[in-house]
């Protein structure tokens, strides 16, 4: 069941939506992509990950109606990573196998236009949530993902002490509540995507960001560009 923060949140978004002009969203056309001038990044290398691995499994949740914005944000189902970043993921899907178990990828590569609007949607009380556009995010560098664990054969995700972007204190990976068994879950997860250089984001158990982050600039680059 989603929490009540969550509900909560959906329903601010959707007030704030009906509040501003023509029933769209307050975009705030003062906030820029950041210039990261003077900075000297690797060229950009997105890849494809379903192309490095086909099992991998893919529940693209921006890319539908089941997020907390309550509509597709992206126009096709795909997921991009750097290659370094990418070619780690798959060596923990395939070090999972022995347990039965692989990925299953909620979000990787977001373009900067998204996570703005994902700022100017989310009302003020609530931006914690949320990336800051004038900082950018990890996922517009391509080097973060968020993920969960699947059963191999079935394709069934394992339990964890919360859902996907559940707005409440639930989603820490330091969370003590839950089942022994979700929080079991939890740490494989974490141990799994630790041993390939990647780290759980303090607020969230399904966001992991790639060691290499800081030498590759924000993006935004559409994936019809793809």
């Amino acid at each position: 069941m989603k929490s009540i923060l969550r509900t909560v949140l959906l329903v601010s978004l959707g007030a704030c939506r009906a509040l501003s002009s023509g029933g769209g969203a307050v975009q705030d056309s003062s906030i820029l992509q950041p210039a990261e001038k003077g900075r000297v990044f690797r060229a950009p290398a997105l890849v494809e990950l379903v192309k490095l691995d086909s099992t991998i499994r893919l529940d693209l949740r921006y890319a539908s109606s089941n997020n907390f914005m309550g509509r597709p944000m992206y126009g096709s189902a795909r997921a991009f990573l750097q290659r370094p970043a990418a070619d780690a993921l798959v060596r923990v899907h395939r070090a999972l196998r022995h347990r039965g178990l692989g990925l299953t990828i909620f979000d990787a590569y977001r373009p900067w236009r998204v996570t703005k609007q994902f700022w100017d949607e989310t009302p003020a009380a609530k931006r914690a949530y949320v990336a800051d556009p004038r900082r950018g995010s990890i996922h517009n560098r391509g080097c973060a993902v968020d993920l969960t664990l699947c059963d191999q054969r079935t394709g069934k995700e394992l339990p964890m002490p919360s859902p996907f972007d559940d707005f409440s204190l639930r989603a820490s990976p330091r969370y003590g509540g839950g089942t022994i068994q979700e929080r079991a879950n939890r740490e494989i997860l974490r141990r799994a995507m630790e041993a390939e250089g990647f780290t759980v984001n303090r607020g969230e158990w399904w966001h992991f960001d790639y060691r290499e982050w800081r030498e590759y600039g924000i993006l935004d680059i559409p994936f019809t560009a793809f």
